[in-house]
């Protein structure tokens, strides 16, 4: 990978995460925590969006990118939010 791949990488990764913290009804988790929480979003939706053949219709791969790991971060945090109980 490139610096540069990693970079959008991070990118995407913050604002999935600040976007799923604002979403779930949180103010974010501050970059570093919103980076995480971002890029584990989009590895959980790039695991589940195939196995129950969802598929998102956008044509720019950067804001398919955001919107698939903002997804991923919401069932992130929804999970994490239920084991904490």
């Amino acid at each position: 990978m490139d610096p540069q791949s990693i970079v959008i990488w991070l990118v995407v990764g913050a604002v999935a995460g600040f976007l799923a913290g604002l979403i779930m009804g949180g103010g974010g988790f501050g970059l570093i925590g919103n980076i995480i929480v971002g890029i584990l979003g989009a590895a959980v939706a790039g695991y589940l969006f195939p196995q129950l053949g969802v598929s998102i219709p956008i044509a720019d791969p950067l804001f398919k990118a955001i919107v698939v790991s903002t997804i991923g971060a919401i069932i992130l945090l929804f999970v994490i939010g239920l084991v904490r109980r």
